[in-house]
């Protein structure tokens, strides 16, 4: 099974160049599953269901978020539609709305999020242990999108569950990483996929916007670049019919100017 795995997405621009790539590339690589990070899809920060629909429309199959999920505020009531195929992190508490995974049939996602600089939230890795022990995804592919800061943490994630799943991707710092690999257990691994966003920007926004904020340390509202050239980021991982472990991880990686 051929199953890739986007970047985070920025933005309005972002959405735009997912629409004019993924399809292309569904076709290139003859592939089976996607997933797409889309925590940032709405203005930069957030989802809505609209801005949901079309990453759906564009052929994504399961929307995975982090720390952003939370931005639009509309979206609280709207991320339990099932029609969405949206997650949450699976280590927020059980409290909050939304799902941490998902069993298309096909193959299960996990969505996890880390504690290192980025916020306090349960641990990762008691979490998904849980989860895995319960059978989850026995029998098909089951890959982890690790929304993430620290390379450590996801470094370790990684090495955690080798062999017990088939990838753990990391996402959230939108710089696409060159260690992508296969762990010696079977379990594809790279500390971060990308972004889909501006080239000339800072991660994806405006470069005067995150100057301000750095040169003078007073708040500033971060707007997503929307025209220019983009880089879409993403992983291909190919995985064994018979044990479902990773067979390859291999980086796809293409730009698109609008």
């Amino acid at each position: 099974m051929r199953i890739l795995m986007v970047g985070d997405v920025i933005g309005g621009g972002g959405r735009k160049v997912l629409a004019g790539v993924l399809p292309r590339l569904k076709d290139e690589l003859s592939l089976d599953f996607v997933t797409v990070q889309g925590e940032n899809i709405a203005g930069g920060a957030g989802m809505t269901r609209r801005t949901v629909e079309e990453l759906l429309q564009a052929g994504a199959d399961v929307v995975t978020s982090g720390n952003h999920v939370w931005d639009q505020k509309e979206f609280v009531e709207q991320i339990d539609d099932p029609a969405l195929s949206v997650l949450k992190p699976l280590n927020y508490p059980a409290s909050t709305p939304g799902r941490g995974y998902l069993d298309t049939g096909t193959v299960a996602v996990i969505n996890l999020i880390g504690r290192v600089f980025v916020g306090e939230f349960d641990s990762p890795f008691t979490r998904v242990d849980e989860l895995l022990s319960t059978g989850f995804g026995e029998g098909r592919p089951v890959i982890v999108d690790f929304h993430a800061e620290a390379s450590s943490e996801k470094a370790a994630m990684g090495w955690h569950l080798d062999g017990r799943v088939s990838a753990v991707c990391g996402t959230h710092t939108h710089v696409p990483t060159a260690d992508a690999r296969v762990l010696p257990g079977g379990t594809a691994f790279v500390t971060d996929l990308g972004m889909v966003g501006a080239f000339d920007s800072a991660i994806g926004v405006e470069i005067d916007d995150v100057l301000k904020r750095f040169l003078t340390s007073m708040p500033a509202k971060f707007r997503p670049v929307e025209t220019g050239l983009f880089k879409f980021n993403s992983v291909m991982i190919e995985t064994d019919e018979g044990t479902h472990l990773a067979k390859s991880i291999v980086r796809v990686d293409r730009e698109w100017r609008i």
